[in-house]
């Protein structure tokens, strides 16, 4: 036991010092073009203990400072919320452009019996079969599902199954809100993001890249890399950009990993705050209730 906390502690300063690093080193690990080992740093790093205690320990100094500069903290929350809800608010309307491209290939085949459509936006025409558009389909539904997932958390769209946290205080609730983000949404995230980073870079580069790999042992394949962008669809006329989902997937997990970052300094605030704080900067989406509507003016002007 004694062991693990002084191993914690130490990767938690070595944190302070690896940010300190890849902010003065850039050319370390964004230098693809002209040094292949910067990117295999970034692939290594990306999802390596070393990042999560840097992370770790950006989001330990603002909850520090928040504690004693609490416009600070509230400054965050605001932030990490404004950035799930911009997120939602634009990618949402993949759901439109999803129907009207199911509707388009539907008139196109079932009626005018069209096998390809060509697009040329800047006059160069960019030919896809039909069956590529058919497919494509389930990345609008990917984005909808992958980037608008925190924006529903914000927005309280979730759906909820209140057997105790009803009937308890607000300061209670408060507790319970703190756990749940640091005992289930932030392991979540972690896991979908460690096991999602590696499935992504082995449809971007070869040879293959693991997690079970150490950095030396990727180091030696640096004169080899090569970009290898998987373009395989499911059929030979299908949809065949596939490694965006494996975007998303990592996309979505950075999305919950912030919500629940924010989540955590908004309960902590709330509670030290009590009720008069419920809900304080929190910008929800008015839908025409004028109960809802009401609602939204009083945190308003109590913000």
């Amino acid at each position: 036991m004694g062991d693990a906390l002084i191993w914690f502690l130490q990767n938690i300063a070595l944190g302070v010092w690896n940010i300190l690093y890849a902010v003065t080193h850039p050319g370390s690990w964004m230098a693809w073009g002209s040094d292949p080992e910067s990117l295999i740093r970034f692939i290594y790093y990306g999802a390596s203990v070393e990042f999560f205690f840097a992370v770790f320990d950006v989001v330990l100094i603002v909850l520090v400072v928040g504690l004693f500069r609490r416009e600070f903290l509230w400054g965050a929350v605001r932030v990490l919320e404004g950035i799930s809800n911009w997120a939602g608010r634009i990618f949402a309307w993949a759901g439109l452009l999803m129907v009207l491209q199911q509707i388009m290939v539907v008139f196109l085949q079932a009626i005018f019996r069209v096998a390809e459509i060509t697009v040329s936006p800047v006059g160069i025409g960019i030919t896809f079969p039909l069956a590529w558009y058919s497919e494509g389909l389930k990345f609008y539904n990917a984005l909808v599902v992958a980037l608008c997932l925190s924006y529903t958390f914000v927005q309280s769209g979730h759906v909820r199954v209140d057997l105790i946290y009803a009937g308890v205080s607000f300061r209670a609730k408060k507790i319970i809100d703190m756990v749940g983000s640091v005992l289930f949404m932030v392991p979540m995230a972690i896991l979908i993001w460690l096991y999602g980073w590696f499935f992504l870079w082995r449809s971007l580069v070869t040879p293959p890249m693991s997690a079970s790999n150490t950095l030396d042992a990727l180091l030696l394949r640096a004169r080899v890399v090569r970009w290898n962008v998987e373009t395989t669809g499911f059929s030979p006329s299908g949809f065949n950009a596939y490694f965006l989902f494996k975007v998303l997937l990592v996309a979505l997990a950075g999305l919950i990993f912030l919500q629940a970052v924010a989540f955590f300094y908004r309960s902590l605030l709330e509670y030290l705050e009590g009720e008069d704080a419920a809900d304080r900067y929190l910008d929800r989406d008015i839908l025409g209730d004028p109960a809802e509507e009401k609602q939204h003016e009083i945190h308003s002007g109590a913000s």
